[in-house]
């Protein structure tokens, strides 16, 4: 059968864009559109106004599918636990019939290889693929019975399961090392501030001392421009699209340079772990503090490099970058039009609070472990979703009895 034959229906969503308000309804773009999940981390929101508005043809509810026409094209994520969202531009609601298909079975089979091609195959668009409602209607679907596509979708929703806790815990470990470096450098509640003298504004012993003075290196990749052609090898070439979450993405969707393009990068950028990646232009303050091998990858000249001298330690410098006073400084020192971003000089300008050794020798005490159980989460997130990715069309296909 195709897809619109165990459907109810399949809509578009409104072809206009819709502002950010802040607080309401959350708004799904293409970004908010995961592989069978919905990311509702920094998800755009809007009025009850704007949710009717756009939702006049359909009221989204739960096990109803939203696909991504672009960007990326052919993502697909289902709706769970009653939230009440609005669909954004290039978007498509399908709610599945589910006396025909089981929707969880449903969004995961969209995912499948073959019915990605089948949907990419005939994505149009010179710069960006997209897919047009037709060809998303007419999509081939050869459905198992019912009981098998239970059993399928419970398999592969194991590993979502596991996925979202983790992120779950990733997101409370932030939280809980953001609230302390607050407290302690913000509000100035650290241990013992009750007995500190105030001298010049800051706690005795303490400094206020510029980016410059706590790095030894600050540096960016390299532009590929005159130096070397994407799309060729088997290394990675990161850039701010393959950051988010306080961690890099080394999948897919990141370019691709050989070992002599890697070669030249490295003579610029040469990345070890424990060196801290900052976004500089367009999304900017976006942060990872490396904790892989850099063997096989490195960065764009969009994305600052920087190395803690033996002033700071590599967490509290981490927490300096991630800090709202961070992101409020490049916001008001960034140039440019078409797409903003921060200069390095203005970067090694930035000023901020340097404690003594004691207090910086606490926090990391304390802070450490928060942020390498966060690495070890967001490591294990990429195991399960390469092992769940590698079964999905075995199980699709039939190539595993159940």
């Amino acid at each position: 059968m195709t897809l619109n034959e165990i459907c109810e229906f399949i809509v578009d969503c409104p072809h206009s864009t819709a502002k950010d308000e802040g607080k309401g309804f959350p708004l799904i773009r293409t970004p908010n559109i995961g592989k069978g999940r919905l990311i509702l981390e920094g998800v755009h929101r809007v009025s009850k106004e704007v949710y009717d508005k756009r939702n006049a043809r359909a009221i989204p509810q739960d096990d109803d599918l939203i696909l991504a026409r672009e960007a990326p094209a052919g993502n697909v994520a289902i709706i769970k636990n009653g939230e009440k969202v609005c669909l954004g531009q290039r978007t498509v609601l399908i709610r599945p019939d589910k006396n025909k298909v089981y929707p969880d079975f449903l969004a995961y089979y969209i995912l499948a290889p073959e019915q990605q091609y089948e949907l990419l195959g005939s994505a149009n668009g010179a710069t960006v693929a997209h897919v047009n409602i037709p060809v998303i209607k007419a999509l081939p679907v050869i459905l198992p019975e019912m009981e098998r596509q239970k059993k399928v979708a419970g398999i592969l929703k194991t590993y979502d399961d596991l996925i979202e806790n983790n992120q779950k815990q990733i997101m409370l470990l932030e939280e809980a090392a953001q609230r302390l470096y607050k407290e302690w450098f913000v509000n100035l509640h650290f241990p013992g501030y009750e007995d500190m003298q105030i001298v010049d504004g800051v706690p005795e012993g303490w400094k206020i001392v510029s980016l410059d003075d706590v790095i030894s290196k600050i540096t960016t990749g390299l532009n590929p421009r005159k130096n070397f052609v994407l799309g060729k090898g088997n290394n990675f070439y990161v850039t701010i699209k393959n950051m988010g979450d306080n961690n890099i993405y080394l999948d897919d969707k990141c370019d691709k340079i050989d070992n002599e393009a890697l070669e030249k990068i490295n003579k610029r950028s040469d990345l070890r772990t424990g060196d801290i990646l900052f976004s500089g232009i367009g999304t900017m303050g976006r942060v990872y503090l490396i904790s892989i091998p850099t063997n096989n990858w490195n960065v764009s000249e969009s994305v600052f490099t920087m190395r803690a001298n033996e002033r700071i330690t590599n967490e509290y410098l981490y927490m300096v970058l991630l800090s709202d006073d961070m992101k409020s400084y490049c916001d008001q020192n960034a140039h440019g039009v078409a797409q903003r971003g921060i200069r390095m000089a203005d970067l090694r300008a930035y000023k901020l609070l340097l404690p003594d050794d004691n207090i910086l020798k606490k926090y990391t005490y304390i802070s450490k472990p928060l942020i390498q159980k966060v690495q070890a989460l967001q490591k294990q997130c990429k195991e399960l979703t390469e092992a769940r990715d590698r079964l999905l069309p075995k199980l699709m296909s039939g190539e595993i009895e159940l």
